[in-house]
């Protein structure tokens, strides 16, 4: 079978590797060029094509006419996106005569769209998963073709969350990619209703509501720490990145305010206390001991 790849990331060098095990010739592969303003901390999908002699372009946007032309003159029989950023167009979905498959960073049809590995953190779920399903027109909509499901701890981060559904999408791929090059495509429709559906994120969205609970803000921010932008709070005119903290049943003394207790600083929320234990100010990275000297000098105020 032969297949043209839409792929990025460490989800696209995994697809790519598995579709290759898998006995499919890939003709042609579509990636990125990474963002010089983005903390790139994945592998490069261009350098593996590279490494393997896979033609490998990284166009602005994939569905004008002659990259159209050029995925319909490949004649795949099928098309994969691992990871890829841009949505595809119905011409180029129309293309493969066997469909074109998706792997998408959540268990299906729950949590469709962008960032779903930040926003199951966020929103303190304890269950998730990843899913190759057909591509529609409308976003992570087509049928199911396969599942797995991975579980959360209360101390995943989205980065070691991350590491989790790389370790099931490889799995995953390895037992139905082989069954797809013969032919044998599962399609299980899925039911939009039951699901959900979320935006991007961009770096201010990761500003702290300190009127929510406690544990709320906790999610925050081991939803978009390191190698994400990081939650953060405005002390006056000083940004505090937050990149390590935990939540207390405490009382709160008001939501953002900073008090001392023993040898703790707590600042204070909607419902309990947050327990911060490594924080940057300024470009400066806090922990412990520093940190709570930085408080200290601010006891009493708020944050905003």
């Amino acid at each position: 079978m032969k297949t043209v790849v839409f792929a990025y990331h460490n989800m696209g060098i995994i697809g790519i590797r598995r579709l290759l095990d898998a006995g499919f010739t890939i003709t042609l592969v579509f990636s990125h060029e990474d963002d010089p303003a983005e903390n790139v901390w994945f592998g490069s999908v261009p350098e593996l094509c590279r490494e393997l002699s896979i033609p490998c372009v990284c166009p602005k946007d994939p569905n004008l006419p002659e990259w159209v032309d050029s995925i319909g003159a490949a004649m795949p029989d099928m098309i994969f996106s691992f990871y890829y950023r841009h949505m595809l167009s119905q011409r180029i979905l129309d293309i493969p005569l066997l469909g074109a498959y998706n792997l998408h960073g959540s268990y299906l049809p729950r949590y469709r769209g962008r960032c779903p590995v930040n926003w199951v953190i966020i929103r303190g779920e304890r269950e998730t998963g990843v899913t190759l399903h057909e591509m529609v027109e409308k976003p992570d909509a087509g049928a199911v073709v396969a599942r797995r499901k991975v579980a959360i701890t209360h101390d995943d981060t989205a980065l070691t969350l991350f590491r989790k559904l790389e370790e099931a999408s490889d799995a995953m791929l390895a037992g139905i990619l082989p069954r797809m090059n013969t032919g044998v495509i599962p399609k299980v429709p899925l039911d939009l209703s039951k699901g959900s559906y979320f935006g991007g994120r961009k770096p201010e969205d990761g500003r702290i509501s300190w009127e929510k609970p406690a544990e709320e803000i906790y999610n925050l921010i081991r939803g978009v720490t390191r190698p994400y932008p990081g939650a953060f709070g405005l002390l006056g005119e000083a940004k505090v990145i937050f990149w390590q903290a935990a939540a207390v049943d405490a009382p709160s003394p008001g939501p953002g305010t900073i008090v001392e207790e023993g040898p703790d600083i707590l600042i204070g929320t909607g419902r309990g206390c947050l327990l911060p234990s490594e924080i940057e100010v300024s470009g400066t990275v806090l922990g412990t001991e520093d940190m709570c000297m930085y408080f200290k000098n601010h006891k009493g105020e708020r944050f905003s």
